[in-house]
């Protein structure tokens, strides 16, 4: 398992999601995910993407004006 995090800072919705999406492919089964934002939609967008997916979050908070989404690759 290993643990990745992807700096999705300064860029507007869709985009942070395609860049999950994209750093997902790369990653295996078990691997976790930290995802950095400045976009609020990235608490609902990316959410919503690992249901439909299959993977898991395993936490979503706001920090600092930054949002942080960990996620389980599944």
């Amino acid at each position: 398992m290993s643990r990745e995090v992807l700096n999705a800072r300064r860029l507007l919705c869709p985009l942070p999601v395609i860049r999950t999406q994209d750093k997902v492919k790369t990653l295996n089964t078990g691997d976790i995910l930290t995802v950095e934002c400045t976009d609020p939609g990235v608490m609902q967008d990316i959410p919503a993407w690992c249901r439909i997916n299959g993977h898991k979050v395993l936490e979503a908070r706001a920090e600092n004006g930054e949002y942080v989404i960990v996620l389980e690759v599944v």
